[in-house]
């Protein structure tokens, strides 16, 4: 138990320091950053002094207004040219009432870069995820069960062996179809980070 607490303390700090930084690079104060990304200050000052609990929706919206990834916003400086990292080494950053869950595996460097996610969807279960940045182009590639991608307000079905892709600029939702788990790689293609 304590060593859970020590990570979680340590990835609260990881964070914290991110989002300074991003915050700083792009040159914004805690109330235009929270007026942007839809955060109370109060919030956006507790995290940045590594307090709270930043919730998977926070998040994103944290990361598309500051132009970067999620995980960049997550992880600690890279350690070397190739990283191996298995699905129970990283936490779920959202996790339905179901049993669905999502994980970020990990983000490719670069100047567009690409995060890797893994879903597990239970029947019926659904994550309505709210419109990105332009510039920003998902796939799902479902490889056990089924599912159904909504894609404003167009309901597709992708079963195991599929993959779909659609601009993230729209609303969207991942629903688990079916009567089993429905397993999926997800990938979030960035828009080239401007310099």
């Amino acid at each position: 138990m304590a060593i859970q607490v020590a990570e979680t303390e340590a990835a609260l700090r990881t964070l914290a320091h991110n989002v300074r930084a991003a915050r700083t690079r792009a040159g914004l104060s805690l109330d235009e950053l929270g007026r942007r990304a839809k955060v109370s200050k109060g919030a956006l000052v507790a995290l940045e002094k590594a307090q709270g609990n930043p919730n998977f929706a926070t998040l994103v919206r944290l990361a598309d207004t500051l132009g970067v990834s999620v995980s960049a916003l997550l992880e600690g400086p890279a350690e070397g040219r190739v990283r191996v990292v298995s699905a129970d080494a990283v936490m779920p950053l959202w996790a339905g009432e179901r049993g669905s869950e999502a994980r970020l595996m990990l983000t490719t460097s670069g100047p567009a870069p690409v995060e890797v996610w893994r879903w597990r969807l239970e029947p019926g279960e659904e994550y309505p995820s709210h419109p990105h940045q332009a510039g920003v182009v998902e796939t799902v590639s479902v490889t056990d069960g089924r599912m159904v991608l909504i894609v404003d307000g167009t309901e597709h079905p992708v079963e195991a062996g599929q993959t779909a892709t659609f601009d993230g600029n729209v609303a969207h939702t991942y629903r688990g179809a079916g009567d089993q788990s429905c397993h999926l790689i997800m990938t979030v293609h960035l828009p080239p980070v401007s310099t």
